[in-house]
């Protein structure tokens, strides 16, 4: 049999079709666009991803016997605000995961309703990409859009809807809304009625691997496809790509360097970082994870090369950083260009370059840029060390995991051997993988991951590398601290 594992990015939709064995049978993508109507803010029209989604199934299966597919599971990003009022049409475009324009309505959450109270409801603190405090902001500033709402989900759940009718989310993804109770895995009533909604509002809560319907007869007819095709719950992209990497059950890590950049660790009890520097969510295996995620990643050197050097040569660029530079550059850069996340959580940050001499060179700036992306994940980390996890190795993805540099330097700067998977699909594979679990295909997600996930290569950190970059990492962990009271002077 064939499933369909969705990725429903920021920039475009990912469609990829697989088989039982793990086979890539096929994959495409369909771009929409990003709305930035105020600087800081970041929206879409779901209506856009419906398009992308239905247009690129067809194209997906043209050659292929569709009688064969099983399931379809998807992998979003999370965060997003997607209202519906009560003819299930969508009432504003969706408000994204790396919009800013909350700052307000966080400082509320966190300073008014409390740190402490909003940890024990949800397990997680208020930042600015949460979807609770997006909420808060449409009461706010759009009374009547707000008044409209009867259903709230996230991006994946619209495509959900779209295909079966249900309005449904899954554990993984609603940790990220500050709306659910992690621990008891329920929505929070007083964290709704905080934000002035019901649960009657709220989509049916399932675990990611769970069947939550089959496809419309409309939409079977207009894909090509059985009624009976199965349409799983899915997960939040971090959750689903961490399948994809078989990070799944107790102890297990992977980095995602996408267009925003994760620490993922997965646990198979429920528990919380004191200090909330990190996230607390359920995962996608039914059990729970602790997440670090910093908005500019591998953007950080997309912005760097496309925008800045106008060059599309990435490979040419990084030719000269060779292993004697590494951890020896004086430059540093703070990847802070849409503000920033875990650990912590400042909307004001800003990116910088500082340690610029007269014999900088471009290489230097570019090692920075590769090296600054690598020392914000290393702040995650130590907080994760903090807590008393020994990490020793871990999977890496995403876009920017495609630079055999890039790789060498974040093993060396976290100190820890970096396993590529196979098969790096990303989100897409994960959703895949769970509709399978809702097939019944495989019993359990730890046991299609054990069965389809293969590691590829692996980088081991060296000694005399990881010393230098150790130096180097202290001095950048000053730069931030002296820079926090400023950024607010800068807006």
């Amino acid at each position: 049999m064939l499933y369909i594992g969705i990725d429903l990015g920021t920039s475009a939709v990912k469609l990829l079709l697989m088989d039982e064995e793990g086979q890539i049978k096929n994959e495409i993508s369909r771009e929409y666009p990003l709305e930035f109507p105020q600087p800081g803010w970041s929206q879409q029209n779901p209506e856009d991803w419906k398009a992308a989604v239905l247009e690129g199934i067809p194209a997906l299966l043209e050659g292929f016997d569709k009688s064969q597919v099983a399931g379809i599971g998807a992998g979003g990003q999370m965060h997003g605000l997607v209202v519906l009022d009560e003819h299930d049409q969508v009432i504003r475009p969706a408000i994204l995961w790396n919009d800013g324009r909350t700052a307000q309505e966080v400082d509320y959450l966190n300073e008014v309703v409390g740190r402490e109270k909003l940890s024990a409801l949800t397990a997680n603190i208020a930042f600015a990409g949460f979807t609770a405090p997006k909420i808060l902001w449409m009461k706010k500033h759009e009374p009547e859009n707000f008044q409209r709402i009867r259903k709230i989900m996230l991006p994946k759940d619209y495509i959900n809807y779209i295909l079966t009718g249900v309005h449904c989310t899954d554990y993984s993804d609603a940790s990220g809304m500050l709306l659910l109770d992690v621990e008891n895995k329920c929505w929070s009533r007083e964290m709704l009625d905080i934000c002035g909604i019901t649960e009657s509002q709220m989509p049916k809560l399932f675990e990611s691997y769970e069947a939550v319907g089959t496809l419309l007869p409309e939409m079977a007819q207009k894909l090509g496809l059985p009624e009976n095709v199965v349409v799983c719950a899915g997960a939040g992209d971090n959750a689903a790509a961490a399948v994809g990497t078989g990070t799944v059950g107790a102890g297990g890590c992977n980095i995602s360097l996408g267009t925003s950049g994760t620490l993922f660790i997965s646990s198979d009890h429920f528990g919380v970082d004191p200090h909330n520097a990190l996230h607390a969510f359920a995962h996608a295996d039914g059990c729970y994870h602790l997440m670090g995620c910093m908005l500019s990643a591998a953007s950080c050197n997309k912005w760097w090369m496309d925008d800045i050097l106008g060059s599309q040569d990435y490979a040419g660029a990084q030719k000269d950083i060779t292993d004697d530079k590494l951890g020896c550059n004086h430059v540093y850069f703070l990847p802070y260009l849409m503000g920033e996340r875990s650990p912590i959580n400042d909307t004001n940050a800003r990116s910088v370059f500082i340690g610029m001499t007269m014999d900088t060179s471009r290489t230097d700036l570019t090692q920075a840029v590769l090296e600054g992306v690598a020392f914000a994940i290393r702040d995650s980390f130590e907080v994760a060390r903090s807590l008393g996890l020994d990490i020793r190795r871990s999977m890496i993805c995403g876009g920017g995991a495609k630079s055999p540099l890039w790789k060498k330097i974040m093993a060396n700067v976290l100190n820890v051997e970096l396993d590529t998977p196979a098969s790096e699909q990303g989100p897409g594979m994960g959703g895949a993988m769970l509709a399978m679990v809702a097939c019944g295909a495989y019993p359990s997600v730890q046991a299609v991951c054990d069965k389809l996930v293969k590691v590829a290569d692996t980088v081991r950190p060296d000694p005399e590398i990881a010393a230098r970059y150790e130096q180097r990492y202290q001095q950048f962990a000053k730069i931030y601290p002296t820079l926090k009271g400023l950024y607010p002077q800068l807006l």
